[in-house]
């Protein structure tokens, strides 16, 4: 009586556990690789157009070849950023910029608000009485001002001030001295190339922006003035809305 065949043991021989564990290793490092590839999608769509003409699986035309867009960049702000330096530093570097240029007691300087200073010289440093014309011994004055204010990122505004005593024997207003004091100055700044036309303006006030009372000749004094205000360079967008000098 012939033997018996061995009878096969149920379920996948072990061979086939093993290759198959193998094939899903490989199957899951591939897609993890595709995942982490990244895809042309021109050569993508070329590829597949390839792989259907071969086949002849192709029904409509190929794609034609096209480019990604280009998003242009945004464009450039006109003006800087606002320096991180604050206004507080600013004054603590032009105090000491007048001390050591040694002009503290001839320009007082005044903060105003938080964005504002204000370098003060009264009107007998800079001019004669009644006069419009700058005095030449006000020039080495004027020179330090502008090195000290031009390396800062702010922008400077010339004010012309009086007293309210009318003005004698002359054609000319406390509103007219005032302009033309502050003219004097600008133009002075703009022939010597001392600071910059689009950083710098002129306006006069006259009398009506005093700093002390009109009552007595020491206030007078302190009225008849030449300010140069100082101001940070802000963006137009950013800056604070404000009241444009008179023009004249």
């Amino acid at each position: 009586m012939p033997d018996k065949e061995p009878e096969c043991p149920a379920g996948a021989p072990m061979w086939m556990t093993t290759f198959s564990d193998l094939v899903t290793l490989l199957l899951t490092f591939f897609v993890l690789l595709l995942s982490m590839a990244s895809t042309d999608p021109v050569k993508f769509v070329q590829a597949k157009t390839s792989i259907k003409d071969a086949f002849g699986w192709r029904t409509t035309a190929a794609p034609k070849q096209y480019s990604l867009p280009i998003i242009p960049s945004p464009p450039k702000a006109k003006f800087s950023p606002i320096p991180q330096e604050t206004v507080s530093k600013y004054y603590k570097r032009i105090k000491t910029d007048l001390k050591l240029n040694k002009i503290s007691d001839e320009v007082k300087l005044v903060r105003k608000d938080k964005d504002t200073l204000i370098l003060r010289v009264h009107d007998s440093v800079l001019f004669e009485p009644g006069q419009t014309r700058l005095n030449p011994a006000s020039y080495p004055l004027l020179r330090k001002i502008a090195d000290i204010v031009r390396p800062l990122p702010m922008l400077m505004r010339i004010e012309g001030h009086t007293d309210n005593t009318p003005v004698r024997n002359s054609n000319l207003s406390n509103w007219d001295i005032s302009v033309a004091r502050a003219v004097s100055v600008m133009r002075f700044y703009h022939r010597g190339r001392l600071f910059a036309m689009d950083r710098m303006s002129a306006v006069g006030y006259g009398a009506t922006r005093p700093v002390a009372p009109n009552t007595t000749e020491e206030n007078k004094a302190k009225n008849r003035r030449v300010d140069f205000v100082l101001r940070s360079n802000k963006i137009p967008s950013q800056a604070k809305q404000q009241q444009p000098p008179i023009p004249f």
